[in-house]
């Protein structure tokens, strides 16, 4: 069994905490630029097009070049931005998406340069909670960009992201509860030493399957991208940047699919532990072998973010965010609960595992239950106001029934009368019966068609 390395963080020499620094700064720009070149690559297979391939081998120094073509555009700053504030939302973006790796481990202690290290900058107790933190910064960059842009467009996608991540960031912490209460631990490091018998992923699979959902919408990902949704806002909180602050931007939203992507290895796939059957090899887990595994699971979440771009189209607001309120935060806290009472009667009433999975699946049957009455309920509302609507879809429509003129609804019924029949209305007065007054058949009176004034009127 791996054993812990939470010791070793803060007795590294200066310059190998630099050499850290520096590897990690450049490993997130070289990740960064292939994935850019990757997910044009991947989109257009999938679009049955070619994608870059003239620069470079395969186009692989297409993202490098459009980098260079985006820092020597010519800038356009708007009057009526504020500039102190337009000029560092994008560094607290691009700031944030670096600082949030300091506390990702890359693989096990190795030696560099004659000194053993982890591969790792820097562990504490509050790992998890501080990247939680660093990404909730990142976002006043997104917001402190729409306001200061002094336009319309860039000021409601940054009041989206505010709703966004407050929205989905209380679902990715819940997620974590259960991951917390399973390891003992909120520190990085110690996570992964705890999923050596088995990973997360597989007996905390809810928290897993929710915090990969609230990954997406975190990092304002396709289908979640609203607060930068073309077709609504021209380019949300971005719009009114342009040359090298729209490029921080720009590498921040990459950054932190990485971030989110390196996270979620952390906490449910073991991070840098070889996967079965690789375990099986003796050297799996020693040496530099597991920064090669944390890459491929990384590769694997930021191709599942391509994917879902390519695939699905982007969510109404109102479902996105009842989406993140309704359903996402409610399975959080049931599930909490779940595991918190499967822990307790593992430790105090000394359950066996059959047991607890029985116990397990009662209350999972239960839940299940409920949510098929609640639903049950539901669609017969809607099938009842479905009903409703069409009755009244039926009912002839008249135009005049609120004192004026208003256009029908689809579906309603609408006679119209036109001039000519409106015309013909002194035929049927003509022909009125004989009884009626002599003022009613007036020649001068008959004479007269009714406007259709006098008509609606």
């Amino acid at each position: 069994m791996t054993g812990s390395q939470f010791g070793l963080f803060g007795t590294d020499p200066w310059w190998l905490v630099i050499l850290k620094v520096v590897a990690i700064f450049a490993m997130l720009v070289v990740l960064t630029l292939f994935t850019i070149w990757w997910e044009r690559r991947v989109v257009s297979r999938m679009q049955n097009r070619i994608g870059p391939n003239r620069v470079g081998p395969q186009g692989l120094l297409q993202s490098l070049m459009d980098g260079f073509k985006l820092a020597l555009k010519e800038e356009i700053i708007p009057k009526s931005a504020h500039l102190a504030v337009y000029w560092i939302a994008p560094i607290i973006s691009a700031t944030a998406a670096f600082l949030a790796f300091a506390v990702i481990p890359f693989g096990p202690t190795v030696s560099i340069f004659g000194v053993e290290t982890p591969l790792q900058l820097t562990d504490f107790p509050v790992s998890v909670l501080y990247v939680l933190a660093i990404a909730s910064i990142g976002i006043y960059g997104i917001v402190l960009a729409g306001w200061s842009s002094g336009s319309t467009y860039p000021l409601l996608g940054g009041l989206r992201s505010s709703a966004q991540m407050i929205s989905y960031e209380i679902a990715m912490g819940l997620s974590f509860v259960a991951v917390f209460l399973y390891a003992g631990s909120m520190s990085t490091s110690e996570i992964i030493t705890a999923q050596e018998p088995i990973w997360f992923a597989v007996i905390l699979l809810p928290s897993f399957i929710i915090y990969v959902t609230s990954m997406v919408g975190e990092t304002n990902r396709a289908p979640f991208d609203l607060p930068e949704a073309e077709g609504e806002l021209v380019g949300g909180f971005h719009t009114e940047y342009s040359s090298l602050k729209f490029a921080m931007f720009f590498l921040a939203e990459y950054i932190n699919m990485v971030t989110v992507s390196a996270l979620a290895t952390t906490l449910f796939l073991g991070g840098w532990m070889a996967p079965w059957p690789l375990s099986l090899w003796a050297g799996a887990n020693t040496g530099w072998w597991p920064l090669l595994w944390w890459l491929v699971k990384v590769q694997l979440f930021i191709f599942m973010f391509i994917w879902l771009r390519a695939t699905l189209p982007r969510m109404r607001y109102d479902q996105f965010m009842q989406f993140g309120w309704k359903f996402l935060i409610p399975i959080s806290i049931a599930w909490i609960m779940v595991v918190a009472t499967a822990k307790a009667l593992r430790n105090d009433v000394q359950l066996s595992n059959v047991e607890i999975l029985a116990a397990g699946a009662i209350v999972i049957v239960v839940l299940l239950a409920g949510s098929w009455i609640v639903q049950s309920r539901q669609d017969r509302k809607f099938a009842e106001e479905a009903e409703a609507e069409a009755l009244a879809l039926a009912t002839p429509f008249d135009p005049m029934a609120g004192g004026f003129p208003v256009p029908p609804m689809p579906g309603q019924q609408y006679s119209f009368t036109s001039r000519r029949e409106l015309a013909q209305g002194t035929t049927i007065v003509q022909e009125r019966a004989p009884e009626e007054s002599a003022a009613d058949t007036d020649p001068a009176t008959e004479a007269e068609a009714p406007s259709e004034e006098d008509t609606h009127g």
